[in-house]
């Protein structure tokens, strides 16, 4: 019984610690360097690929973007604050090689994932998109 309860205060001890950890993670991330420069990347029609938003508008996935409104060219203040959420949960501040959201449309070559079903929409890492994501990761304001 003693065993069980220092486990369970070990358990409180570590969610206690890195939770407030998190949360300084996701504030590293500057909300406004990504409306400006990568969330743009979602809308961009890339040669031999779709546009990130159109598999990833409302998908069921880590990486569900907000809809656009019908006719609308842009996100919405309000959309655009959902989307920085969603892809912060996906991303590892300050390492762009660990975070999932660079890696996976990447190239395998570079380090990318074996598939993603929206091929490789990023060939390198020398992208200049692929660049601008990164530099988001890694602290840029």
């Amino acid at each position: 019984m003693l065993v069980r309860a220092g486990l369970l205060l070990a358990g409180v001890v570590a969610i206690v610690l890195v939770a407030p950890a998190r949360e300084a993670s996701a504030q590293a991330l500057s909300y406004e360097f990504f409306k400006s420069n990568v969330q743009p990347i979602f809308l961009k029609h890339r040669p031999g690929h779709a546009r990130c938003i159109v598999c990833h508008a409302g998908a069921n996935n880590a990486m569900r973007l907000t809809p656009l409104a019908p006719g609308a060219a842009n996100f919405t203040d309000e959309q655009s604050k959902t989307n920085f959420e969603t892809v912060s949960r996906i991303v590892t501040p300050g390492k762009p090689t660990e975070s999932h959201f660079l890696m996976h449309p990447l190239a395998p070559e570079f380090g990318g994932g074996l598939y993603h079903s929206g091929g490789r929409q990023f060939e390198t890492t020398d992208d200049p998109d692929w660049k601008a994501m990164a530099a988001w990761v890694s602290g840029a304001k």
